[in-house]
């Protein structure tokens, strides 16, 4: 299958300045500045085919952000090659930016004191999206995102939640094939959150988009992402199945059983003695019990402290 996306030996490094402690290192500073290379993304390959849905995970400052604005062009590789799309996403070709795009939950493109209808209206003329199209896909997505009215009301009296499904609205005008998620639910109620993975999962099977997403919250990678890249200090640690990670890492299944006398018990037992586990607790009276996978957060924070090598 071919990729959509393809990554090789990234690299990413920053000009960092360095200054010492005390008043005559900063005064010192002024005159003569002293500077090291700081490696954001440290060749870092990976490729993704047309249609998937990928979760990119890493611990914070792992260079999740920093591939993501080399991906979409806002940022040039130090080293590397970089495509999406048969593009050189540098180049930020106009042909490109209509394939592609860049939604982050902590920035937005919304005008704060008009409403979204203006915003969208000013991204058809960026895109030189004719008018019918405009229309159709501004009724689609707003009746999918239940925004109705929503959109003629000025930006600073919307909620977050409601900011955000704008955000979406905004960003998919254009019918893009590629969508790069940050954080695309940060800071959203857990009904919200539902509510944005349904339109993520939906906008991706119903037009074939490429989803590349990060995200802190687990549920959403368990929810939308049966494949995941994982990187730590900019370096590619895992890529592949996220189940065959998790019973990997984590070689369990988590039983929570309701007794009868009102405790609730968790265990974590290995898979060779489920069955095992199982019988001895049917015997104390259960009132409830569920077998499920261990947390992913759980699974995540072994894997980014070294307690198991993927």
């Amino acid at each position: 299958m071919t990729a959509q996306i393809q990554v090789e030996k990234l690299v990413k490094e920053y000009r960092v300045h360095e200054r010492g402690a005390g008043a005559w290192a900063s005064l010192r500073s002024l005159f003569k500045r002293q500077y090291r290379a700081a490696r954001a993304v440290d060749e870092l390959s990976f490729s993704i085919a047309a249609g998937e849905r990928v979760g990119f995970l890493g611990p914070n400052g792992a260079g999740k952000t920093t591939t993501l604005k080399v991906l979409s062009g806002l940022l040039h590789p130090t080293a590397g090659t970089v495509r999406v799309d048969g593009f050189d996403p540098r180049k930020r070709d106009f042909d490109f930016l209509r394939r592609i795009t860049l939604v982050m939950g902590q920035k937005q493109q919304l005008l704060w004191d008009l409403p979204p209808v203006d915003t969208f209206a000013m991204n058809r003329a960026i895109y030189d999206i004719p008018r019918r199209e405009f229309d159709e896909t501004v009724a689609e997505l707003t009746t999918l995102l239940d925004l109705g009215p929503l959109i003629k009301r000025p930006t600073r009296q919307l909620s977050l939640g409601e900011r955000m499904k704008c955000e979406l609205v905004a960003a998919l005008l254009h019918r893009p094939k590629v969508l790069f998620l940050d954080e695309p639910t940060i800071g959203l109620d857990v009904s919200m959150q539902l509510t944005m993975r349904a339109f993520i999962r939906d906008y991706n099977e119903r037009f074939g988009a490429t989803v590349l997403l990060t995200s802190h919250y687990m549920d959403d990678v368990a929810a939308l992402c049966p494949r995941v890249v994982v990187i730590d200090k900019g370096r590619l640690i895992y890529d592949g199945d996220l189940a065959a990670l998790v019973r990997k890492v984590r070689p369990q299944k988590r039983v929570v059983v309701r007794l009868s006398d009102g405790k609730t018990e968790t265990h974590d037992v290995p898979d060779g003695e489920l069955q095992s586990c199982i019988a001895k607790l049917l015997q104390r009276g259960v009132v409830d019990l569920t077998v499920e996978d261990p947390p992913l957060e759980d699974v995540m924070r072994d894997l980014f402290l070294g307690n198991h090598a993927a």
